[in-house]
């Protein structure tokens, strides 16, 4: 098992990365964010259920709480057949104290953290766990350069949530989105809260339309996009 990340608690217990210099989540609401930016924005609430399998790819898991409100939310609507994959790449897996302290602002979530971490040993090692029936989590870990161009899954729709490119440029590269794109699905998705054009620029390059959107309790904007189908990259 990799060595936990370094943390520093700020202002209502937010964790915070002083490697990257960069905070886990929103100081509005990280979990509505993840509702705003990546659930709705990926449109996932419909498309899970239209085929017995959805794969969601996550780059940067970090407290866990983009799996477990996309997980809250799948809940309520998964068909009794129906099995949704999310796989994400870390470089750091957090100790289970230090995710338990990150997510107790939201009770609403504690059921399903406290499964999660019931299988942490496993998953912290990158282990593919069914955390319950049709709900299988696994960690990519290492050096997202080396593990997502090495990874054998394709993914439906994707997250973006790097610590933000200005702090972490590797994670929002060109190769790496080219990378991106050859482990997408046709016609898959993405989103991310971040607008900067040099990742709109190096997403469009590796073959996905991009949208601007309004960002998050006040952000300006984010973006999301679809890959573009084979004759269009073709045109």
């Amino acid at each position: 098992m990799t060595k936990p990340p370094h943390l520093e608690w700020h202002e209502n217990d937010m964790p915070f990365s002083p490697e990257f210099g960069d905070h886990f989540y929103s100081h509005a609401d990280g979990r509505l964010e993840c509702d705003y930016v990546f659930i709705q924005s990926n449109n996932i609430p419909d498309r899970c259920t239209q085929n017995d399998q959805f794969s969601i790819g996550e780059l940067g898991f970090g407290t866990g709480l983009n799996f477990l409100e996309t997980w809250r939310q799948w809940r309520k609507v998964r068909g009794e057949s129906q099995m949704l994959r999310f796989t994400s790449f870390e470089l750091y897996p957090m100790a289970v104290a230090q995710i338990e302290r990150a997510l107790e602002p939201w009770p609403m979530l504690a059921e399903l953290r406290d499964l999660m971490l019931n299988h942490w040993d496993q998953i912290a090692i990158g282990d593919a766990v069914e955390i319950e029936p049709g709900i299988v989590l696994q960690l990519q870990i290492g050096d997202v350069t080396q593990t997502l161009p090495q990874w054998q899954g394709m993914a439906d729709a994707w997250y973006l949530d790097g610590f933000a490119p200005a702090k972490n440029p590797a994670m929002w590269g060109e190769d790496l989105m080219q990378a991106l794109a050859a482990h997408t699905h046709p016609k898959g998705t993405f989103a991310t809260y971040t607008a900067a054009g040099w990742v709109r620029r190096n997403l469009q390059a590796a073959g996905f339309d991009v949208t601007r959107k309004k960002g998050h309790a006040g952000k300006r904007q984010m973006m999301c996009g679809q890959l573009k189908a084979t004759d269009q990259l073709n045109d």
